[in-house]
């Protein structure tokens, strides 16, 4: 995927600058609140704690806060760029950490290169963390910190950069020898690369079974053997080894695997046929591998290889380890992650990577080829399942290895616990790309003449997500994308110019008959298509010229959907079997809301349409099974009045005319959403042992009203607004729209034409 620097500047700048903030996990709105979280109440738990310090896991963040710390002495290929530069990074490692593994970060950065005052400041940050990340620290200094600290602190420390690795290649290399029907004790490894990756992956696989005397380490200076010991530290000296070898040419011969993380383009065809048969390839430098994955298999197709690449298979990627190792320690409050720890994490991988591949992952990767072979001998970063995986192994070997804190555990409810930490929003638009990029469709944009618009083409261009086309006049469109900086592959997007396209008279004369009894004339069909974007736009997908259109960013939303109902739907703004809706993605949830944008006081019958389009768009295009909450200021029968008939009805002919579907109303919202309050008050409610995820509202007040607090207040994301009833994929933006809002817009229009052709 090309990435500019222009994109990653705004990336990191726009809003609040950087990618943390801090969110407070209690309520603050009261003066009794404020004497709870502070002065005087917060004195009784500093006494408790004071009495013993492990009642910090039950009162404080402690227990699922971890630091990423690093003093920028080895930041990624850059080097020693210090403490500052590396903010970005580690700031990156946070967000990860929580995306994946639901591990709260604070980044540190310390402008400290003395290994033993570095020790002594992480050593005085205990009170605070569950955890410590070390990242970035350059060899052979980061061995020393990590095995000091290790000593001195009862709580894990863990340097990614070294154990990361070393999990992940040794998942794979599990894998690749059952492919290949080796023993691991059998083996003869080569290594090029004595630091700190090199190192800790060999010190794991000996661990797993290999030999110390089958493995051979090359330096900058070649073989380290015996005789060079004196001239080594002592993390290489521990595999200084008697030999004649002396060139890394030298020690590939015979050799059964080769872990690569030194510099590129260092082993050559030659090298790689030298090796046994069945060779395995690690060859991690990046971006250039040691070797090209497409010179190591012109050697030797049978060559398993791996790189720390995403465009080749078998990626060796430390987001496979890291949030769920953390995960796993911090749920048992181990005091350290142990080598039995390291190696559940290893073996849980290399069974995941053996167990079937999901439809999401082979979504996500579009790749229907993907199952345990050798292209596939580790899981991908996106399986969702790897929480589930590797966190309960971890977790369960540091019970059984003794380093837990925590007095009883019960791996089933553990298992289950995990589930409710997937993160809903970073899932679901993961899914709806990968889906999107199966069957890339036509989507027209009406307002190219959006700065919004214009970049969201950059990105669709870059994630191929979409053929795009525009309205305009595409000579002027390049000369103010150009001079706006925004670069945008003209011969990829189309562009509809209304003075050239052929089809304008067709379109005239097609919509002239459709609208001909309701008042349009043959010139005015002319001037509508010529003139006003939506109409020519709503004709070009009537006449299957595109797949899908977006549209809404410059005009009112009640001008810019009109067209489209009047062509798609007979012209009445409120029809019955067209309704808006917002998807929107709450911390661990994920809920669509309707009718948010259309029907002003729809009847019971245009409520019930409402719910089950909603339902039918939640299954075929958001991919969940619907459950529907009608809501009201009554529940079941409290208040008899109008209002709350209506809601019962339009319920009422949705268990007539969709009896499948798990619906119940009328409800309150704060009833239906939590299941002790129907348990206990309403256990004959469908809604009993179901958690809604769809809410139809009675009118477009309290929907439009709701959606929007939730997002300013409620802090939700809201994806929208989407047209469900239409028989074409139609969806109209809010004005202004965010870039990120139109490209997921985009995605979903992708997704809901395909679903429509069907």
């Amino acid at each position: 995927m090309r990435i500019k620097d222009k994109e990653v500047f705004n990336y990191h700048s726009k809003g609040r600058p950087g990618k943390l903030e801090i969110h407070p996990t209690k309520p603050l709105t009261t003066q009794l609140d404020l004497g709870l979280a502070y002065t005087p109440g917060v004195a009784s738990v500093c006494k408790l704690i004071e009495e013993d310090k492990s009642n910090s896991y039950l009162y404080t963040a402690k227990a699922n806060l971890v630091a990423v710390l690093s003093n920028g002495t080895a930041v990624l290929g850059l080097g020693n760029i210090g403490a500052s530069a590396s903010k970005p990074v580690m700031e990156g490692k946070a967000v990860l950490f929580k995306k994946f593994g639901d591990v709260d970060v604070f980044d540190i950065e310390v402008d400290e290169k003395d290994p033993d005052k570095l020790i002594d400041i992480v050593k005085s940050l205990e009170p605070t963390f569950g955890g410590i990340n070390l990242e970035d620290i350059k060899a052979p200094e980061c061995f020393y910190i990590e095995e000091k600290l290790t000593e001195m602190m009862s709580i894990p420390v863990f340097h990614d950069d070294q154990h990361g690795t070393a999990i992940v290649t040794g998942a794979g290399l599990l894998n690749a020898l059952s492919l290949s029907g080796k023993s691991i004790e059998d083996i003869k490894v080569t290594a090029s690369g004595a630091g700190a990756a090199g190192l800790s992956c060999l010190k794991l696989w000996e661990k797993l079974g290999v030999r110390h005397e089958n493995i051979t380490v090359c330096d900058s200076s070649g073989v380290i053997y015996k005789e060079r010991q004196k001239h080594v530290n002592k993390y290489k000296e521990y595999f200084a080894i008697n030999t004649n070898r002396r060139t890394l040419e030298d020690a590939m011969e015979g050799a059964d695997v080769f872990l690569g993380v030194s510099k590129g383009n260092i082993v050559t065809k030659k090298m790689v046929r030298s090796m046994t048969g069945n060779p395995i390839i690690f060859a991690l430098s990046n971006p250039t591998p040691e070797i090209s994955y497409e010179a190591a298999k012109e050697a030797n197709p049978d060559a398993i290889m791996g790189t720390g690449r995403s465009d080749y298979p078998n990626q060796i990627n430390n987001l496979l380890v890291f949030p769920f190792i953390f995960r796993g320690a911090l749920d048992v409050r181990a005091t350290a992650i142990n080598i039995q720890m390291q190696k559940a994490a290893t073996y849980a991988l290399a069974r995941l990577a053996k167990s079937p591949v999901t439809s999401e992952v082979i979504k996500a990767y579009n790749d229907k080829n993907l199952s345990f072979s050798r292209d596939y001998i580790i899981p991908k970063p996106f399986d969702h399942r790897l929480l589930g995986y590797v966190a309960p192994a971890v977790a369960e070997a540091a019970v059984n290895s003794g380093v837990a804190g925590i007095k009883s555990f019960h791996i089933g409810k553990y298992k289950e616990q995990l589930k409710e930490r997937t993160n809903v929003s970073y899932s679901f638009m993961r899914n709806i790309f990968a889906r999107a990029k199966e069957d890339l469709q036509r989507i027209l944009f009406t307002e190219a003449d959006s700065d919004e618009i214009l970049l969201a083409m950059d990105i669709l261009m870059t994630q191929n997500l979409a053929k795009p086309v525009l309205i305009g006049n595409k000579k002027e469109l390049i000369k103010t994308s150009g001079d706006k900086n925004i670069e945008i592959d003209w011969d990829f997007v189309e562009v509809i110019d209304p003075e050239e396209f052929p089809f304008m008279d067709d379109y005239a004369e097609k919509l002239y008959e459709k609208r001909r009894r309701k008042g349009m004339t043959i010139s005015k069909a002319k001037d509508y298509v010529q003139h006003r974007r939506n109409y020519l736009a709503a004709m070009a997908l009537d006449q299957d010229y595109v797949d899908a259109v977006v549209t809404g960013q410059l005009y009112a939303y009640s001008t810019a959907v009109k067209p489209f109902l009047k062509i798609f739907q007979d012209g009445s703004f409120e029809h019955s079997a067209v309704a808006g809706i917002y998807i929107m993605i709450a911390k661990d949830h994920l809920y669509i809301l309707a009718d948010t944008t259309i029907n002003i006081n729809p009847d019971e019958a245009t409520l019930a349409n409402i719910a089950t389009h909603a339902a039918a768009f939640a299954k075929k295009v958001v991919g969940i099974d619907p459950v529907i909450a009608m809501l009201s200021f009554s529940n079941f029968g409290e208040n008899e009045n109008l209002y709350t008939q209506k809601v019962r009805k339009a319920t009422e002919i949705i268990h007539s005319v969709a009896p499948e579907l798990i619906v119940d109303g009328e409800i309150q919202a704060n009833v239906a959403l939590d299941a002790d309050i129907i348990s206990k008050l309403y256990p004959f409610s469908k809604l009993n042992g179901h958690r809604p995820n769809i809410l139809i509202f009675p009118d477009l007040d309290s929907a439009n009203i709701a959606y929007k607090m939730l997002y300013k207040i409620g802090g939700a994301i809201p994806i929208g607004p989407i047209l469900t009833g239409l028989p074409k994929s139609v969806h109209v933006l809010e004005r202004t729209s965010s870039v990120d809002n139109i490209v997921n817009m985009a995605a979903i229009a992708a997704v809901d034409a395909q679903n429509k052709k069907k």
